[in-house]
């Protein structure tokens, strides 16, 4: 049975993919959401978040279920970053990459570094978050966040989502991705994309940039906002069983 394992972005946790998994098993896949170190219900103190410790976090959940089936791995937003570093930690585990609407770095780039590219001009996210503290630890207003991630969504859908945002540590921001020393087997994993044509957040200019230097195939576009897990649940979902039986040989 395909797996695929679910990472979610800045400001959110395991639950942004609650609408998508009954689906998803409904469809056959075993999936799995997880929270990143510091989100969600997740107790580990905030300054001790980064972006190796995120790696970390979803290497350990891969080798927990680790088996014969393939393991499709799924990051959204910054859990693009998060994945990527982890698929060059450990890529025996991993079968394919999805990123949907998510940042994909080059070696030694950071999230940081790609918002500041001339795709990424009008980020949303950027305009908007809040950042206090040492060390630093952003925000998402309640006020910014329904234009910024959600503006296809109900008003429903959107209080959802606002109401279960939470801080998000600034130093898995600007740490850089760093390959390690399976950078063969990295290189061998295909990847795909779920592109947002409405994003606010990461620009389209700026998802097209990353997805044709990523070398991914398939792209699948949405037209919706920066949430399809909960603006466009049934295109996700079906764009993920679309991908997973392109990537997966039958």
């Amino acid at each position: 049975m395909t797996s695929f394992l679910l990472v979610h972005g800045a400001f959110a946790g395991a639950w942004c993919w609650e609408p998508v998994i009954a689906p998803l098993e409904s469809a056959g896949y075993d999936v799995e959401a997880i929270d990143l170190p510091g989100s969600g219900s997740d107790s580990t103190p905030l300054a001790e978040v980064t972006l190796n410790g995120y790696a970390e976090r979803i290497c350990a959940a891969l080798e927990a279920t680790s088996s014969a089936a393939p393991r499709l791995l799924v990051g959204h937003s910054m859990g693009g970053m998060a994945i990527t570093q982890a698929a060059a930690r450990c890529p025996q585990h991993i079968t394919g990459l999805i990123y949907v609407s998510a940042f994909i770095p080059e070696p030694g780039q950071s999230l940081m570094d790609l918002t500041a590219l001339p795709e990424a001009a009008d980020d949303q996210v950027q305009a908007n978050l809040v950042v206090d503290g040492d060390p630093p630890v952003a925000t998402m207003p309640a006020a910014a966040a329904p234009q910024a991630l959600f503006h296809c969504a109900t008003e429903e859908q959107t209080a959802w989502g606002v109401e279960r945002l939470g801080p998000q540590p600034v130093a898995a921001f600007v740490a850089p991705f760093t390959p390690g020393d399976q950078a063969e087997a990295f290189a061998r994993l295909p990847r795909a994309y779920v592109s947002c044509l409405q994003d606010r957040a990461i620009p389209i200019a700026m998802q097209r940039r990353m997805y044709a230097a990523a070398g991914c195939d398939p792209v699948i576009e949405i037209d919706t906002d920066h949430s399809p897990w909960v603006s466009r649940t049934d295109e996700l979902v079906a764009a993920l069983d679309q991908i997973a039986g392109e990537l997966i040989p039958a």
